[in-house]
């Protein structure tokens, strides 16, 4: 029987990069996202192409009844939930330095980043549990994907890194309470990762990892998160619930 996952935002970026890695491990695929189906075409052929199955939900992880949906669609198309990968995430529309950051910038990225993944994990676990009363083996997973940002800050763009700092914690409080039910859950903490997030600041940082901005010279890629989300999709990475895996480069080591 196939395995099969959610990942949110699984249809761009980051989120593409880890669909791909889960398309290759045999996952059947739920990809959630915001954009209409018509939109991602390509990508859900190229998904199609490697894995059992493929299922596209347009869904606003903020909005309550969309998370429900998204559920509920897994369950009709796949009747099971081995693995929820919350990926999907903003980047504040414009950086503002705190000092002078409006609150609708604020409360839009806590209510996509955090808020929207925090009750989407709560309707996961409970679908999980229920699995593993009929399943004795089963064993559930859970990967929250946050940010680099989670503990290095950017004064112009603090919601962000708020946002990711709560998903942090998420992960925690998440891995203490769904232990007993044998549901791993880690946190994917990502450096710099070339997307279309980060586009608009290409050459900034270009220039910054020409002068050593991180250990490795070079920009990571979507595909370097997919491989660290499918060793733990894998079950390569036992007696470790709780753990950050931090894929950076080396931008977070301490150095003299």
């Amino acid at each position: 029987m196939s395995k099969t996952a959610i990942i949110t935002g699984g249809g761009r970026g980051i989120g593409f990069g880890i669909s791909r890695a889960l398309a290759a491990e045999g996952y059947q695929l739920m990809i959630a996202g915001v954009r209409g189906a018509d939109q991602l075409g390509d990508v859900l052929n190229q998904l199609k192409s490697k894995a059992p199955a493929v299922h596209y939900c347009q869904a606003d992880i903020s909005i309550a009844a969309d998370r429900h949906k998204l559920l509920d669609e897994t369950k009709k198309q796949f009747g099971r939930l081995d693995l929820l990968v919350n990926n999907a995430g903003v980047a504040p529309t414009v950086r503002a330095d705190i000092l002078d950051a409006g609150e609708e910038s604020f409360d839009r990225l806590i209510s996509i980043n955090l808020k929207g993944p925090y009750f989407l994990t709560q309707l996961a676990a409970k679908m999980m549990v229920e699995q593993k009363k009929s399943e004795p083996d089963f064993r559930g997973r859970i990967v929250s994907v946050s940010s680099v940002s989670a503990t290095v800050v950017s004064t112009n763009r603090g919601d962000y890194c708020i946002s990711k700092a709560g998903v942090a914690m998420a992960a925690q409080l998440w891995a203490a309470r769904l232990a007993e039910f044998g549901i791993d859950v880690y946190e994917v903490r990502p450096g710099v990762i070339a997307t279309d997030m980060t586009a608009g600041v290409k050459e900034k940082y270009d220039a910054m990892f020409a002068g050593g901005l991180t250990l490795e010279k070079r920009w990571g890629q979507p595909d370097d998160i997919g491989r660290a989300v499918a060793m733990l999709a894998r079950g390569d990475l036992p007696y470790a619930t709780g753990q950050v895996i931090t894929i950076d480069g080396g931008l977070t080591q301490r150095r003299l």
